[in-house]
């Protein structure tokens, strides 16, 4: 039997090479690179950047058993009808003993599996706050570069707090369904602000009628300008499609006003800045772990406890040991 372990790995140029020609093992050893924290991460980041910039990217997010899985395959279906290359991301909970996603083997996605228009992958969010993983934005960008035309981004489902997906995708989707709870309960806080299209899915349920009411009430007491989108309120049965049209359309229409009033390039711009500084963060972290034990930050603290130094003066001499001013 020959030793795998001695083949010869593929270099980064020609992972990219056979990811832009829409080779699937190719696409998972470039996200698995970025999830890993590999070496090659930077010269990954810059053989994809010009590639990059063409895909729509939509996050659905929504409090768990709205229907985020169900609808995402079913939003697949409709994209790949029309013709669309498709990427989906699904960011799982971590398992507490593997690390790995709890769900991911993506059970409701099976009918895809077999497209080669379409590629999925299960995103361990390890820990992470807000819906997603560390590596997500990354991964984004391999799919968009491997010719994706629209790229779905599913999150944890983790309530209230689940904002980070406004700051990765185009437009964000919020997912309710009737017998939740009140429906304004479900999507207040940042998700409520965040909203691009709202979705009451299993709308074949009692209490469909007043969750969708529930929401308009709540939106038409929101002050927006005459240019600025007003998000829709839509119903939804994602199992069986019934309202799967107006959602696609709604997105259709997201895209267009974002673009007619330059607001696709502005999100797009605080995507990227968000993504440099949370790189530039890491790596400062990085460094702080690299000073020597009498600068370190765990050596400032002790000082901090025994009164010598108060916190942000602690704070200053880490900065000034960092960057010298």
């Amino acid at each position: 039997m020959p030793d795998r372990s001695a083949a010869p790995r593929a270099s980064v140029a020609q992972l990219v090479a056979a990811a832009r020609a829409g080779r699937p093992r190719a696409v998972a050893r470039l996200i698995s690179l970025v999830e890993d924290g590999a070496p090659e991460l930077r010269e990954v980041a810059a053989a994809l950047a010009p590639h990059t910039g063409g895909a729509r990217v939509v996050g659905l997010t929504g409090a768990p058993g709205v229907g985020k899985s169900t609808t995402t395959s079913a939003l697949v279906g409709a994209l790949r009808s029309r013709g669309e290359r498709v990427g989906v991301l699904a960011v799982d909970p971590s398992s507490p003993f593997t690390g790995g996603a709890i769900l991911g083997d993506r059970v409701r996605m099976q009918e895809h599996a077999l497209d080669e228009g379409v590629f999925i992958r299960s995103m361990s969010s390890r820990g992470e706050l807000g819906g997603l993983a560390a590596a997500t934005p990354q991964a984004v960008r391999i799919l968009d570069a491997a010719g994706c035309d629209t790229v779905l981004v599913e999150t944890v489902g983790v309530g209230q707090a689940e904002v980070a997906i406004a700051s990765l995708a185009d437009t964000t989707v919020v997912l309710t369904a009737p017998g939740m709870g009140d429906a304004i309960q479900a999507v207040k806080a940042g998700v409520l602000e965040i909203a691009d299209v709202f979705v009451v899915n299993k709308a074949d349920r009692d209490g469909a009628d007043a969750a969708a009411r529930d929401l308009r009430g709540m939106l038409a007491l929101a002050r927006r300008e005459p240019h600025e989108w007003r998000p829709p309120v839509l119903r939804c049965v994602a199992s069986t499609g019934d309202g799967l049209d107006e959602l696609v359309e709604s997105l259709d229409k997201h895209r267009a006003h974002l673009a007619e009033h330059g607001e696709l390039t502005r999100r797009r711009a605080a995507r990227a800045a968000a993504e440099v500084r949370a790189i530039a963060m890491g790596q400062l972290s990085r460094r702080l772990d690299d000073l020597a034990p009498d600068a370190s930050a765990g050596a400032l603290a002790q000082r901090v406890v025994a009164g010598e130094l108060d916190p942000y003066a602690a704070a200053d001499t880490l900065v000034h040991t960092l960057t010298g001013r």
